[in-house]
């Protein structure tokens, strides 16, 4: 049976939910699903905006044909090519042969690559500053490159204000039922969630999403709904959502706070990240998170370092090296570029300490404007009572660095 809903006049959304999916790219855990959100415009013309992930296809379609009641589909608008938002496309074109193609240079090369059949139908190539007439409506284009594929872009509909933002303001978790950013607590129930999906996977292109934040300014007095690939509808307080992204894809904190990431293989920097967090509380800063970075998924840590200003790194030395584990998380923050954050080192070692120095250095090679504080804690196997003076030393350190920080966007 269809599942759709009215957005605005004309216009509706025929996504789908899924449950079933357990990696998002195979790699990122959504243990409360997502959403493939597509969209259908019916006028004198009809025009579909973007495609749905294979698997929801079949839900797709049926969405498609209760809405048409048996008319042909004019126009096909793909702003993304990422298969989980353009592989339903390949059913779309078997079944309205008659619909033309709207979309970049490149996506359009990549439809080739992903053995799209497109050749068979009508097709219009457009770029920054192009506009088309779709059933009374006027269509702008603006390329977003690197947000986060090479070929995206978005489309603002002129005459009703909405913006088909691409993967821009997705999330993670399937809409069930909900579509709009009012029918949420965004705040409560799904920021984290969108910030794990904005950082972890469009994080490394943070100038990318400042140049799409920048040409969006210009035109915000005409945007009135926001309709993302992924996650709910933005009808109301655009700034909110905004403000999140100028602060993720400036890499500038959303609090001060402290996440604390230990590497432990027995117990002993378990309990040295333990003895710190109870230090800095005690000490009247309550906003600490400690992890397990071997048993936390990178992605949610990623998260909290991109919300959080300041990241105590806690490992053991490991073959005369960082801990695997915790290695494996430095490089995943230097890979999306994290930068701008207070980091705090523990080192751990019964015959050889050596991670401290290698985190260090990792930090001070790989990343950039981070302040590493002068204060670390060493430690031989286990935290012992000769230790407490620089237990105590390093987190006062902490403390005292908040008031350098700075969680406001430039």
């Amino acid at each position: 049976m269809h599942c759709v809903r009215e957005i605005t006049e004309n216009l509706y959304w025929i996504g789908a939910n899924d449950h079933r999916t357990h990696l998002f790219e195979n790699i990122h855990p959504i243990p409360y699903g997502v959403s493939y959100n597509s969209y259908l415009l019916l006028g004198k013309e009809t025009a579909v905006f973007d495609a749905v992930d294979w698997t929801v296809t079949r839900q797709w379609v049926e969405n498609i044909e209760y809405l048409l009641k048996g008319r042909k589909l004019d126009w096909f608008i793909c702003n993304h090519l990422e298969p989980d938002h353009a592989a339903g496309m390949w059913e779309l074109l078997v079944r309205y042969p008659e619909c033309k193609i709207v979309s970049t240079e490149k996506c359009f090369m990549m439809m080739h690559q992903y053995g799209y059949k497109v050749d068979g139908h009508e097709i219009i190539k457009v770029k920054e500053g192009d506009t088309l007439e779709v059933s009374g409506h006027t269509l702008a284009f603006v390329e977003a490159p690197m947000v986060h594929w090479p070929e995206a872009m978005v489309t603002l509909d002129v005459t009703n204000g909405v913006l088909f933002s691409a993967d821009a303001f997705g999330s993670f978790i399937a809409l069930d039922g909900k579509l709009f950013n009012d029918e949420v607590n965004f705040d409560r129930d799904w920021l984290d969630e969108a910030r794990r999906y904005l950082t972890n996977i469009v994080g490394k292109y943070g100038p990318h999403v400042q140049l799409l934040l920048g040409k969006a300014a210009t035109v915000l007095d005409k945007i009135k709904i926001v309709c993302p690939l992924h996650g709910p509808v933005w009808r109301s307080d655009l700034m909110y959502i905004i403000d999140k992204y100028n602060h993720w894809s400036t890499y500038t904190p959303e609090e001060k706070g402290v996440m604390i990431v230990y590497a432990s293989m027995y117990g002993g920097t378990e309990n040295a990240a333990q003895c710190l967090a109870s230090k800095i509380v005690e000490k009247g800063f309550t906003n600490v998170k400690v992890y397990d970075v071997s048993a936390t998924h990178p992605s949610y840590l990623v998260s909290d370092a991109f919300k959080y200003s300041h990241i105590v790194f806690a490992s053991v030395t490991y073959n005369l090296n960082i801990y695997p584990v915790m290695h494996a998380f430095l490089d995943e923050l230097r890979m999306l570029n994290l930068q701008n954050r207070v980091c705090a080192i523990v080192e751990n070692g019964t015959w050889a300490c050596k991670s401290g120095d290698l985190m260090q250095k990792f930090i001070e090679d790989n990343m950039k404007n981070m302040t590493i504080l002068n204060e670390r804690l060493s430690l031989a196997s286990t935290l012992q009572d000769d230790k407490e003076h620089e237990l105590d030393a390093l987190a006062q350190a902490i403390v005292e660095s908040m008031d350098l920080v700075s969680t406001e966007v430039k």
